[in-house]
């Protein structure tokens, strides 16, 4: 017989002793642990699992410095946790800015179902990459002196303050959502009347941030490979940061659709896909009118960088432009999740190879590859960034229109 349940004093549902109790008040702990990873799913639990070794080696590198738990020198001072986790990651998280910009700046509300999402996702993906930060600065315990010792000079202390301030941006346009939860229906309503100036200031410091990140490898002129070291870096960060985060939309959509079941419409991943496809032609322009330009490019040089650079070229760009110039010809859907994915890794691959692969000649021999500790550290970074996604999807009203 089920339990009944009835009104208690306190507003809530409380179950009836009825016949035999439930069988969780007498089964054992393991039975409690079975029917915890029945909820939870082998994903979830393989994704929590990967979270706690990288917190105990988080832990370790906090205790035994960067020397015993990474492959970090003088030489290669920066390695997988600020490359990936700070420059790889942020461009991925440009969807937020792309979609909030277009919904409520240039009033394409038809957009608006991709918002919440899009926001979500780029707060999460930048707090990520803040977590990356702490975990690579030598002594993470002065993260917070940008904020009061100020060095109007430096371009990281430009892209530190526009981080911060556009992570701001980003847990204000959010939280509408979470305050609609919480019953809270004034603050709510504000800070939906304040989304407009919310999304000028985020595309703003978009902006600025995104190329900034290009600048701040043109101080390094002796170090950067010619491949990659042009005036034109700054330009070549912003565009391909638009890309990156219209090609993530692209791949959140099928995501959020096959695990939450969110039905988005087909016009608006047409739009995205023509968003992107504009986008790669002006990336591709880019790329190829500065190699001319220079006198330099894929074509007169060898080696690992030669081979890196036409991979992120024809890969990562000219091939998802074929497939979705070739999806439109034909009138079918199937390559534009492959043209995303392609689009999103060639984004990943240029930042990597500009990060890394550029400074390997002058480096005099000396070679970095990660230690499994940082790689360690690093997935688990990601595994927490999509289960606080998965958490605040099943919650919140995040996909209601």
């Amino acid at each position: 017989m089920k339990p009944r349940y009835f009104p208690a004093a306190s507003g809530g549902a409380q179950p009836a002793a009825v016949g035999r109790a439930p069988a969780r008040a007498v089964a054992g702990p393991g039975a409690a642990v079975r029917e915890m990873a029945v909820s939870l799913g082998p994903a979830r639990l393989a994704l929590w699992a990967l979270v706690a070794a990288a917190l105990v080696a988080v832990g370790y590198r906090m205790v035994a410095g960067l020397g015993a738990s990474t492959h970090l020198t003088d030489v290669w001072p920066w390695g997988l946790w600020k490359i990936v986790g700070v420059v790889v990651a942020i461009p991925l998280a440009a969807g937020a800015f792309v979609v909030a910009a277009w919904v409520h700046v240039f009033r394409h509300h038809g957009y608006e179902a991709l918002a919440r999402p899009a926001v979500l996702a780029g707060f999460i993906g930048y707090l990520t990459a803040v977590a990356s930060l702490v975990v690579d600065i030598g002594q993470p315990h002065r993260i917070w002196h940008p904020i009061v010792m100020w060095q109007p000079h430096s371009v990281l202390f430009e892209i530190c303050w526009c981080v911060i301030l556009y992570t701001t941006v980003l847990a204000l346009e959010f939280s509408p959502v979470a305050l609609r939860a919480l019953g809270w229906e004034r603050p709510r309503r504000a800070l939906e009347a304040a989304i407009v100036p919310l999304a000028v200031a985020g595309a703003t410091l978009c902006v600025l941030h995104q190329s900034s990140l290009g600048s701040l490898f043109l101080i390094a002129p002796g170090r950067v490979h010619p491949l990659w070291y042009t005036p034109a870096l700054p330009l070549i960060f912003f565009v391909s940061s638009v890309a990156a985060g219209l090609a993530t939309l692209q791949i959140l959509t099928w995501v959020t659709g096959r695990l939450y079941g969110q039905a988005v419409g087909e016009r608006l991943k047409a739009g995205l896909a023509r968003g992107l496809t504009v986008v790669l032609g002006l990336l591709l322009a880019v790329r190829v009118v500065d190699w001319a330009a220079r006198g330099t490019g894929p074509w007169q040089a060898t080696g690992l960088e030669a081979a890196m650079a036409w991979l992120e070229l024809l890969v990562g760009i000219a091939l998802p432009l074929v497939l979705l110039a070739w999806e439109w010809r034909s009138g079918g859907i199937r390559w534009r999740l492959l043209a995303a994915v392609l689009a999103a890794g060639g984004v990943f691959l240029h930042r990597l190879d500009v990060g890394l692969i550029s400074m390997r000649q002058a480096a005099n021999g000396a070679g970095y590859f990660p230690s499994w500790m940082e790689f360690l550290v690093m997935a688990g970074i990601v595994a927490l960034g999509m289960l606080a996604y998965d958490w605040v999807a099943r919650r919140l009203p995040l996909f209601e229109r």
